[in-house]
């Protein structure tokens, strides 16, 4: 009996001592590229508006890769595949990281396209809100085909129409965004939309969103820049 005790005490030990825990303030990113023999992985981040590499990852013969970054905040990082000799213009990911565990699953013809990425609750916001910007940017495709088809034929009249369609069109976007980061307050991706989508919105809107977001978003990297960008605003429309 104190022998299978022993035993297992033992066992416990060592799936104890296999499971590897994620650092606390890291992320710790899995993925697969299927079809990728060979090539490089590079993970990276936005500093001061250019690319900084936080890591690099090898690819041979194994479509597989895991990283352990250190990431005290949740923020938008960006993976860029060189595929070696193969071409393509289908290179870049952008995804929301989050401290903790993370996924992405893609296959190199799709790599953008076909990526399938878990363990974020901001990027499956960010996600919810791409479906929205989406259907803007097809809409706004539309009216310059619009405009682009009408040639010389093209009248003040209906130069005007287009342009009121673009306002209109315009104006739903700043207000879908704004209530969207207003609504997710108790996330990262509200102070990131507000910054990246709607910057120039009129102030008392931005204002609305600072006051949504939770003490802890306030605190974070996107909650500090749109606090940031609110002073800077209101300084220099004074």
């Amino acid at each position: 009996m104190k022998k299978l005790l022993l035993l297992g005490v033992g066992l416990l030990t060592l799936i104890a001592c296999d499971k590897k825990e994620t650092p606390e303030g890291s992320l710790h990113l899995t993925g697969n590229i299927k079809g990728l023999s060979q090539g490089k992985l590079y993970i990276q981040k936005i500093k001061d508006t250019s690319f900084v590499i936080l890591d690099s990852i090898l690819f041979k013969g194994d479509s597989h890769f895991e990283s352990t970054i250190k990431l005290k905040s949740p923020e938008v990082l960006f993976l860029f595949l060189n595929r070696g000799q193969t071409n393509s213009i289908d290179n870049n990911l952008s995804f929301f990281a989050e401290p903790g565990e993370m996924n992405i699953e893609t296959n190199l013809k799709e790599f953008y396209a076909s990526a399938k990425i878990t363990g974020s609750k901001n990027h499956e916001l960010l996600t919810e809100f791409n479906t929205f910007k989406t259907k803007f940017n097809e809409k706004n495709l539309e009216l310059i085909e619009k405009r682009i088809k009408t040639g010389e034929k093209l009248t003040q009249e209906t130069t005007d129409s287009i342009n009121n369609e673009y306002q209109k069109l315009l104006t739903r976007k700043y207000r879908y965004t704004a209530n969207f980061a207003a609504t997710h307050g108790d996330y990262e991706v509200a102070p990131y939309l507000a910054l990246s989508e709607i910057g120039d919105i009129n102030i008392a809107f931005l204002d609305t969103i600072t006051k949504k977001m939770s003490p802890k978003i306030a605190k974070s990297k996107y909650g500090r820049l749109l606090r940031k960008h609110i002073k800077e605003r209101k300084k220099n429309e004074k």
